[in-house]
């Protein structure tokens, strides 16, 4: 777990993330699901890295795919459910 990460960091970390398990290119705005061609499978890998890499708990409302649709809705989501 990333105790302090910053914004800046958590961004970086899942840009890295996504290039190491897709071999593609990331932006933080890039769709992931819909310019990616990503799977619904992916997203909960997606939900288990976040939760394991930032100690967090994804649950309900949570779940739902806008927040995993861009590296920036990620990083919102992870600061919101550490703050």
């Amino acid at each position: 777990m990333t105790v302090s990460a910053t914004p800046d960091t958590i961004e970086r970390e899942l840009i890295d993330f996504l290039e190491t398990r897709t071999k593609a290119g990331w932006t933080v705005t890039r769709d992931l699901f819909g310019e990616g061609g990503l799977s619904s499978l992916f997203a909960m890998e997606l939900v288990v890295h976040l939760e394991q890499r930032y100690g967090i708990t994804i649950t309900g409302a949570n779940l739902k795919l806008a927040n995993f649709r861009t590296v920036g809705a990620m990083v919102e989501l992870v600061v919101r459910l550490r703050g």
